[in-house]
């Protein structure tokens, strides 16, 4: 991986990468927290399907992140699931190949995510986080608040999410 990445709108021709990012940051990232039997039982192509169907539906976006070796890290997002406030979009996936992070992708890939929900008329923007995860404060570093908690079974556990908002896309694209 090298520090020379651009961002592009993602299409169905990534979509096997994306299912093998996935995989391999829910790997990395949730090593300890989520059962390792549901790691190890997940699939590329079980995440390539899913992410066919998602990209499939009305107001669904995906950006990618790319260097000279191809896909490295996307971003999907779309209107915001259950009861949000109208006028917010939802981040509902932010991955990034473990050999990638650290080099601006992530803040990248938001801010792509966030010009595009802010032409579609959106004012903010929201991404659920698990609370155990490392991460998490990379949200808060770029300006986003707690602003709701849940839980999730995943695996054979519950686990605590956490909501994190921009209020003002604006802002979120200025930093």
């Amino acid at each position: 991986m090298n520090q020379n990445f651009r961002i592009r709108p993602a299409d169905t021709e990534d979509l096997p990468m994306i299912g093998e990012i996935l995989v391999e940051t829910w790997r990395h990232t949730f090593r300890g927290i989520i059962d390792d039997a549901f790691l190890a039982g997940m699939s590329e192509q079980d995440q390539m399907m899913r992410h066919t169907r998602r990209m499939g539906i009305a107001g669904v976006a995906y950006q990618a992140g790319v260097d000279t070796d191809g896909l490295i890290g996307f971003a999907n997002y779309g209107p915001a699931r259950g009861s949000v406030s109208s006028g917010v979009m939802e981040l509902y996936s932010l991955y990034i190949r473990p050999a990638a992070q650290g080099i601006g992708l992530g803040k990248a890939l938001v801010k792509a995510a966030a010009t595009d929900c802010r032409n579609q008329g959106a004012e903010g923007l929201f991404a659920w986080v698990l609370a155990e995860n490392a991460n998490r404060g990379f949200y808060e570093y770029l300006g986003a608040t707690a602003s709701a908690r849940s839980t999730i079974h995943v695996g054979n556990s519950d686990h605590e999410q956490i909501a994190y908002l921009w209020q003002d896309l604006d802002e979120l694209i200025e930093i």
